[in-house]
């Protein structure tokens, strides 16, 4: 399986970095994982334009074909198992190429949520997204060690 998480803003800290290396170098025996980081735009003086800025970025990072799934507030909610289902499913379905897209401090762009196959959320809370970008890695992973009824150890 192919997965790409196109995401609004880079990973600054080091501590950040690190949790993604980490979580990607896990993925590796079990997916194509692919990280697009696009530039974050200045919400200070007009938010809507920064969204809509990001947002053509983010849908030029998405190939035509591959199945999107947007981070949103509004998005369904699941469980760890119920994450790993969706994506055998997924695979079962002959979907090999997944992005998930993860918004900047303002969110999504209409036209992103648009293009969007499903919308998944992490929590009804606000993440920062560089903490989302960590956390969606951390789930994929035990989402593909649930799906080989493999131990999940830290």
């Amino acid at each position: 399986m192919r997965l790409r998480i196109a995401a609004v803003g880079r990973l600054k800290e080091a501590h950040w970095r690190a949790a993604a290396e980490e979580y990607l170098k896990r993925l590796r025996p079990y997916a194509t994982v692919e990280v697009a980081e696009i530039s974050d735009r200045d919400i200070s003086y007009d938010a809507s334009k920064a969204m809509a800025a990001e947002g053509a970025d983010l849908l030029r990072a998405i190939p035509e074909s591959s199945y999107v799934v947007a981070l949103d507030l509004t998005g369904a909610q699941t469980t760890s198992e119920g994450l790993s289902a969706r994506l055998a499913d997924l695979m079962v379905g002959g979907r090999s190429d997944v992005t998930f897209v993860i918004g900047g401090s303002a969110g999504l762009a209409p036209a992103v949520l648009q293009r969007a196959d499903e919308k998944l959320s992490l929590s009804r809370m606000t993440l920062p997204h560089q903490l989302a970008r960590v956390v969606l890695l951390e789930q994929l992973y035990r989402a593909f060690r649930i799906m080989r009824n493999e131990p999940y150890h830290l």
